[in-house]
């Protein structure tokens, strides 16, 4: 449901109105009203009209019937959302951007991304059935601190029970692919059980899912990613827990702990296509060297939380992070030494660990006689220390790298003209410090010795908006705000093939902000729902991913401009029970390729998305309720960048239905419904030479379901 939602922005997040999105075509629908919508990544306690962000808010029902099409809470945001970019269809995130640039992944407000060695596989952290909803924030801020230049994706786990006594809910699950071949075929089983005994109340989960290999619109297997790795043929096993005590009506101490491990099956290796010959990238049975492709995510926070103390709302929140990532191997030009093994000969592949400590706390009340004011003090902290390495050679390709970084804020909202005119304003200063030791690159890369250094950045990020509201469901709002991230500082680091380097002089590793301006309108009025928003993001040293011949990227510092327009609207028609959405997305990019001042190139398919129209109608009627949902992606041509990556478009549709059974519910899901045979953005507009990532998409695939909550 379209509604102008507020929030106030803790972490220097921007400002100014936009449309909050409750996409919720379930049960939860009818029990939640715009009034009630808090967004917990916005880290507020104001209600939904206070202070307003571009945010979608997709409830526990939508997003498990999405993710029963598509796999993925990353495949659910992307076709629900058509600001998003269409996903690549494999493990990584490289490329996969929201407005333009790249998103946030958080759990619980916790950032799952790595600031210096991005390895791109933070939307693969927690199992989807563990999630209750996902909140995304729009646009260039600094919500959860570091990372969020295009935005936030939130990962909101399962809530406490309510009632006393054993709770709880399972899922059975079986896919396959249209030949219902056994290679294709997949399924998943997850339970979780709650309890509660008064004050206390406790959580257990356990979810596995088995992958199979993925066929494309013409029945063919469709091609392994040898470098970033793969979600098909795969299993994954996670286990969630929580345990909480109310220690009064207003307070509350909870911890949560997560663990999630993918792993390849190595049951198959990639068959290189002919881009020339129009041959998709496929896959042979066979044994992949090396060690099987990993994904490892931990996850332990604490936090205590009180509605009500001293008539204000206080959060406090601590938690540790620990990833592990092992991708796949390969006979690639960036391994090779000629002091190992001849060149051409040397297998290698390389695994990124990464260890996060961190802690806010935030404390937001209204100013005693004077309530129209609200003010919002807090202070976030992050420690990071990553590496990535050579698994075979134990070579280092990434140093071992600490970051460090130190946030304090304050926001205030006020409330005027009873509430038809809203201010917001704020700040967030940024304390980052980075400690990289001396260390030599890899030979491919010409071996050079840098010197390591403390380089630190400071900075303080403004917010600004103000939102009109002159009739009931009719808002007019403007706002300003500034984003802040670092560069994939291991991508710079294991890139540099100058000599005499100085890491603390270099500038590659100066800070990437962005500014976000944004301007719109929103209505809600009977059964129509609709917004349009128009936005500008500049960053005068941005990031850019620039693609070697051998598929790894390299980063290339260069000013960005991205503007874009998103149209949405749906209707509730007079037949009961039926809604009728359409949404549009256009965006584009431009940079400055040669330091000459003047933005001479499009941003390429790697770092922007194509515009995009979706079509959907929902249908709910008693037991019975269904989805269709169409997404065109529109063809591009790039301009300073080669013919050949210029993109054809493709159009997708998939549907679901469901019945409520006498216990639980059974539902069929389709995903390209019309088995459309297509080749995916990402491959389409990258490497036009290289015949090894010429991938495909997915064809039709069925996923049936039965679930059921006790």
């Amino acid at each position: 449901m379209k509604i102008a939602i507020g929030m106030i922005a803790v972490a220097a997040m921007w400002t100014g109105g936009a449309r909050a999105q409750d996409i919720q075509t379930g049960e939860d629908a009818a029990d939640v009203g715009p009034e009630d919508i808090i967004v917990t990544a916005a880290r507020t306690s104001l209600p939904a009209s206070a202070l307003p962000l571009t945010v979608d808010v997709i409830d526990r029902e939508t997003l498990s019937r999405q993710v029963a099409v598509s796999g993925s809470v990353v495949d659910a945001v992307s076709a629900l959302l058509p600001a998003f970019s269409p996903t690549r269809e494999k493990i990584t995130g490289f490329g996969e951007t929201l407005r333009g640039r790249s998103p946030l992944y958080a759990i619980n407000g916790i950032p799952q991304t790595t600031p210096i060695r991005d390895g791109a596989r933070d939307g693969y952290t927690i199992d989807p059935f563990f999630i209750d909803r996902g909140e995304v924030i729009y646009g260039s801020n600094a919500l959860q601190g570091i990372g969020a230049t295009g935005g936030v994706v939130n990962q909101v786990t399962a809530r406490a029970p309510k009632d006393n006594g054993w709770s709880g809910r399972t899922l059975l699950q079986g896919n396959s692919g249209d030949d219902f071949s056994g290679a294709s075929l997949g399924g998943k089983v997850a339970g979780l059980v709650n309890l509660r005994s008064g004050p206390f109340d406790a959580t257990g989960g356990v979810a596995f899912e088995r992958r199979g290999v993925f066929l494309d619109g013409r029945g063919r297997n469709i091609g392994l990613d040898g470098n970033q790795s793969e979600i098909q043929d795969t299993d994954s096993l996670s286990f969630f827990g929580r345990v909480g005590v109310d220690l009064s009506k207003t307070a509350r101490l909870e911890v949560i702990a997560n663990r999630f491990k993918l792993e390849g099956n190595n049951h198959y290796v990639p068959v290189d296509g002919n881009r020339v010959l129009d041959i998709p990238a496929t896959s042979r049975r066979g044994e992949t060297p090396g060690q099987p492709s990993t994904g490892l995510a931990e996850m332990v926070s604490a936090s205590l939380t009180d509605g009500d103390l001293a008539g204000g709302a206080f959060t406090l929140q601590g938690f540790y992070n620990r990833t592990s990532d092992t991708f796949a191997g390969g006979i690639l030009a960036t391994f090779q030494d000629s002091r190992i093994a001849t060149v051409g000969t040397l297998f290698d592949q390389s695994r990124n660990v990464s260890r996060k400590l961190g802690g806010k706390i935030s404390y937001e009340r209204a100013v005693p006689g004077f309530e129209a004011l609200t003010l919002t003090a807090g202070f976030d902290a992050l420690i990071d220390r990553t590496k990535q390495d050579l698994v075979q050679t134990g070579r280092a390709w990434v140093p071992q790298t600490d970051f460090r970084s130190l946030a304090p804020f304050g926001q205030a909202n006020l409330k005027m003209f009873d509430g038809v005119v809203r201010l917001a304003g704020g700040v967030r200063y940024e304390n980052v410090r980075l400690d990289i030791p001396d260390y030599t690159t890899l030979a491919s890369a010409g071996a050079r010795a840098v010197t390591g250094g403390k380089p630190s950045f400071k900075r303080a990020l403004w917010n600004g908006g103000v939102v009109l509201e002159p009739v009931k469901g009719i808002r007019a709002y403007g706002s300003y705000a500034e984003g802040y991230t670092i560069a994939d500082i291991g991508r710079v680091l294991r890139g540099i093939s100058q000599p005499n380097i100085r890491i603390t002089d270099f500038l590659d590793l100066t800070p990437v902000i962005s500014n976000n301006r944004e301007v719109g309108v929103e209505v809600t009025q009977g059964p129509l729902e609709a917004s349009a928003t128009y936005y500008r993001s500049s960053s005068d040293l941005g990031q850019v991913l620039v693609r070697n011949s051998d598929g790894f990227f390299n980063v290339a510092r260069q000013p960005i401009n991205i503007e874009g327009l998103e149209v949405n609207l749906a209707v509730r028609t007079p037949l009961p029970g039926l809604k009728v959405g359409t949404g549009f997305s256009h965006v584009d990019g431009r940079t400055d390729t040669n330091a000459d001042g003047t933005m001479d190139a499009d941003l390429d398919g790697a770092n922007i998305s194509p515009d995009r129209l979706n079509l959907n109608l929902d249908y709910s009627r008693g037991r019975f309720s269904a989805r269709v949902q169409g997404r065109y992606y529109l063809s591009r041509h790039f301009q300073g960048q080669p013919i050949a990556n210029d993109f054809a478009g493709y159009r997708l549709f998939d549907t679901y239905v469901a019945y409520e059974l006498p216990v639980g519910r059974v539902m069929l899901s389709v995903q390209n419904l019309g088995n459309t045979d297509y080749v995916t953005y990402y491959s389409e507009t990258q490497g036009p030479t290289d015949n090894a990532r010429f991938y495909t998409g997915r064809g039709r695939n069925f996923t049936l379901s039965w679930q059921a909550g006790f």
